[in-house]
């Protein structure tokens, strides 16, 4: 069980930007940049190394929802779309999530 979990659950708020049957997103509350959005499966995947041939159309699906945030906060023009895989690539929630970030200028550096 993590926290985003809880999330999807309705046990723990967040200020949601978006939600389907499959994908939900909504702000960070430690936002790294002006649009920092966390955009998550609903089904449990614990990182990007775990999605299987049945999940692929699933995180086609993350992309499309994040073009479109990205059109509705009009970063569309620039922004980097994230994901972390286990402790030594960053990840700190074992739940698949993508961060939407943008709204500034962002650095070319990747660390």
């Amino acid at each position: 069980m993590t926290i985003f979990k809880d999330i999807v659950d309705g046990k723990i708020p967040c200020e949601k930007v978006f939600e389907n049957e499959r994908v939900i997103a909504f702000k960070d509350i430690a936002p790294q940049a002006p649009v920092h959005i966390l955009i998550i499966p609903k089904k449990e995947i614990p990182d990007i190394q775990s999605v299987v041939g049945e999940d692929i159309h699933l995180v086609g699906e993350i992309i499309k929802v994040a073009q479109s945030l990205a059109k509705e906060f009009g970063i569309e023009e620039g922004y980097r779309l994230v994901t972390n895989n286990g402790s030594l690539g960053g990840q700190a929630v074992f739940h698949l999530h993508f961060h939407l970030l943008g709204g500034k200028q962002l650095s070319n550096q990747l660390a």
